[in-house]
C-alpha cells in the first residue's frame, strides 16, 4: 500500500471501547480514515456513524466486504472475534483485534490458523504495550540499561466492581482482567514456563456466587529464570492502580500511576496530591492512540506485527494455567513455545 494512501478502516463494535477507537481513528491517526462502523445494536452504529460522518454497515460481513474498507478493527464482544477474523482472512484484509482473541483456547487456535494460513496483516490489541511508561521499562531491559532482569512486579487494581451480569460471561478474573498483565509480563521479561496462582473472594460474596474471584496473586517463572509477581484486585477505592517495575542486575525501571494532574500542594498540614485516574480509557488514552499509529505503520509499511496473533494466544494459555493452578494449589508448567 502506498504511504500516501490513507488506510481505510472499518470498525466492528461501537460500544464503550469501540466508540473510543472510532473517535481515535477518525480524528487522531495520520494516514488512517474511518470509513464504516457496525454494531449489533443498529441504532448505536447509526449514531456513531452520523457523529463521525461515516457509513453504518448492516452486518460484519457487509463491512468486511466493502470496497471502502482496507482493514478491520474488531471491538465487538469476545465471542464474535474469531468469526470476524475468519471473514477478514477470507477477504485478505488486515485486522486489529481487541483482546482477548477468545475465551476458548480452541477458538484462539482457530484464529491463529486463519491468520497464518491467509497471511493477512494482524495485530492483537494489547494497548498497554504502547503506554510510554510501560514501554520505557521494556526498553530499559532490551537496551541493557538495568542489566539482566531478575524480578518483575505488576499491580493491576480496578476502581470499581464490574457488574454481576458481566462477570457471569467474562471468563473470570484471569481471562478478562489479568490477561493484560500476563501479556505485560511476557513483554517485559519474555516467555513464561511456569504459573502459580492463588485467588480469593474478599470483596463481595456475590462474585464468588457468580463463579469468579476478586483478588489474586500470580507468580510467573520465565524461560530466562526471572520471576514476575502480579497482584490483581477488582476494587481499589482510591482509583485505577496500574504499576510495573523491573529489577535487574544493574538497576531498576518502573512505570507508575497517572493522576488527574501532577500538582502538589504543601502546607503546615502536609502534602496533598490529586487522586489517581479512575477510568481505563483516561489512563491509557495515549497508549490507545499509539497503538493505532503502530497498526497503520505496520499495515502500510510491512514488516513484523507489533503484537502478533501468537502474542494474543500466549496470555490465554497463561490464564488457563493460572485457573488450573488455583484449583490444584500447585504450580503448572507451560510450554515455552506457547507461553
Amino acid at each position: 500500500m502506498s504511504t500516501n494512501t490513507p488506510l481505510r478502516i472499518g470498525l466492528v463494535g461501537v460500544g464503550r471501547i469501540g466508540r473510543m477507537h472510532a473517535e481515535i481513528i477518525a480524528r487522531d491517526v495520520p494516514g488512517a480514515e474511518l470509513t464504516m462502523v457496525h454494531d449489533v445494536v443498529p441504532e448505536l452504529a447509526h449514531q456513531v456513524a452520523a457523529r463521525l460522518g461515516v457509513e453504518a454497515a448492516g452486518s460484519p460481513a457487509e463491512l468486511v466486504a466493502s470496497e471502502r474498507v482496507d482493514a478491520i478493527g474488531i471491538c465487538s464482544s469476545t465471542d464474535t472475534h474469531v468469526e470476524i477474523i475468519e471473514l477478514a482472512a477470507a477477504a485478505g484484509k488486515a485486522v486489529m483485534c481487541e483482546k482477548p482473541l477468545s475465551r476458548s483456547l480452541a477458538e484462539v487456535d482457530r484464529a491463529v490458523e486463519l491468520v497464518e494460513s491467509s497471511g493477512i496483516a494482524f495485530m492483537t490489541g494489547f494497548n498497554r504495550r504502547f503506554d510510554p511508561g510501560h514501554q520505557a521499562v521494556h526498553d530499559a531491559i532490551r537496551d541493557g540499561s538495568i542489566g539482566a532482569v531478575h524480578l518483575t512486579r505488576i499491580s493491576s487494581r480496578d476502581p470499581e466492581l464490574p457488574s454481576l451480569d458481566y462477570l457471569r460471561v467474562s471468563g473470570g478474573l484471569f481471562v478478562d482482567m489479568a490477561i493484560h498483565d500476563f501479556d505485560m509480563a511476557r513483554y517485559i521479561a519474555g516467555p513464561v514456563v511456569q504459573v502459580y496462582a492463588q485467588g480469593e473472594v474478599l470483596i463481595d460474596s456475590a462474585i464468588g456466587d457468580a463463579g469468579d474471584i476478586d483478588t489474586a496473586v500470580t507468580v510467573l517463572t520465565h524461560a530466562n529464570r526471572s520471576v514476575t509477581v502480579i497482584d490483581n484486585s477488582r476494587l481499589a477505592t482510591y482509583g485505577y492502580d496500574q504499576r510495573v517495575e523491573a529489577f535487574g542486575s544493574r538497576g531498576m525501571a518502573s512505570s507508575d500511576n497517572r493522576r488527574l494532574h501532577n500538582a502538589e500542594v504543601t502546607d503546615a498540614s502536609g502534602t496533598r496530591q490529586q487522586p489517581l485516574m479512575r477510568f481505563f480509557i483516561d489512563r491509557y488514552a495515549e497508549a490507545y492512540r499509539r497503538e493505532w499509529f503502530a497498526f497503520v505503520d505496520y499495515v502500510r509499511g510491512g514488516g513484523p506485527s507489533p503484537v502478533t496473533v501468537r502474542d494474543g494466544r500466549a496470555p490465554v494459555v497463561i490464564a488457563g494455567a493460572a485457573s488450573e493452578s488455583m484449583r490444584r494449589g500447585a504450580p503448572v508448567e507451560v510450554d515455552v513455545a506457547l507461553g
